[in-house]
């Protein structure tokens, strides 16, 4: 490895470029130049951004950031894809609040984009918090925390392995980012926004508008869109790992097999519980979708990974949504 006495990214900031481009697996954290020995102190020169529909993982808290080389430029794709350069690196943190209302992380997983394609590597924070460890095979941390509804969880928090990321990570059979959509992306500060404009190239005949499944003011069926869009259809389309399956959520919802409505399952058996459709209108009780989506069953559960709780805030939104369906 190189170490952090490499040539270093540019001038201006203490981001190890070849930590990222390189063909090697940082043994820590701390080679890439992150962050200044905890994970509240990134880096000055990276972008922060969070999305509109974040992916619920156990109601974990997350901080994302961009790193982009020197010079770069990327595209913007007609479906809000952002179309990366190679040299970049996508940084995203879990963590639970302290009793103190402290952010504790517990791990941080990171997007290098090398010549070869995507690498996805995930790091362990250490009990100081001082420096993450590469934990190629994965592991579990014990956790306990309240949801928004006050009610108190202990699980068995997974940090997946690097070979399990390719599951949700999937796009025509390669590694790829799944949460930078522009225009789903909210940044922290407006010069990062007007930095990222400039280096972009976007679609001639724009891009659409995306709802907020938890804004009140949004139709049902545009909030039910949003929230499948961010819990399923990384999986879920028609370049995803479950294409298969013609469900495909990266697509406006509404009255047709593609959403589910009225869509037999391509395969029956425990996942199914019995029941006929994925969605059956006005009935979110017999309806699949929820089955799944509400158990926690390894053999059952959608998502299939990276869920050890119910999202009941989805689930509520999910079920009114097919409730008021026209049977």
């Amino acid at each position: 490895m190189t170490g952090a006495a490499s040539v270093r990214a540019t001038g201006q900031n203490a981001v190890v470029q070849a930590a990222i481009s390189e063909d090697s697996l940082p043994r820590t954290l701390s080679e890439y130049g992150f962050f200044a020995g905890s994970p509240d102190r990134p880096e000055p020169s990276l972008i922060r951004y969070g999305l509109r529909n974040p992916l619920f993982s156990d109601y974990a808290e997350k901080t994302r950031f961009i790193h982009l080389p020197e010079g770069a430029q990327f595209r913007v794709g007609s479906d809000g894809r952002i179309e990366f350069p190679v040299g970049t690196a996508l940084i995203k943190s879990f963590g639970y609040r302290s009793d103190s209302g402290t952010l504790d992380t517990l791990e941080t997983r990171v997007l290098l984009h090398r010549a070869d394609g995507w690498i996805a590597l995930p790091y362990v924070w250490n009990a100081e918090r001082t420096d993450a460890v590469l934990k190629v095979a994965g592991t579990r941390i014990p956790v306990t925390f309240e949801d928004p509804s006050g009610e108190s969880h202990s699980i068995s928090y997974g940090v997946p392995n690097k070979n399990l990321c390719k599951q949700c990570h999937s796009r025509d059979g390669e590694l790829s980012p799944i949460g930078p959509v522009w225009p789903d992306m909210e940044f922290e500060r407006e010069s990062d926004r007007e930095r990222l404009k400039v280096q972009a190239r976007f679609p001639k005949n724009g891009l659409y508008a995306m709802a907020r499944w938890d804004d009140p003011t949004e139709t049902l069926a545009e909030r039910a869109g949003a929230y499948l869009y961010a819990n399923c259809a990384h999986c879920h389309s028609r370049s995803g790992a479950a294409s298969n399956s013609g469900l495909f959520y990266d697509e406006p919802v509404g009255d047709h097999p593609a959403s589910g409505y009225l869509k037999r399952p391509v395969a029956a058996g425990r996942g199914s519980g019995s029941y006929d459709f994925i969605i059956e209108p006005g009935h979110p009780e017999r309806s699949i979708l929820l089955y799944r989506m509400h158990s926690l069953d390894p053999g059952v559960a959608m998502p299939e990974i990276g869920r050890a709780t119910v999202h009941k805030e989805g689930m509520t939104l999910l079920t009114q949504w097919i409730a008021e369906m026209e049977p």
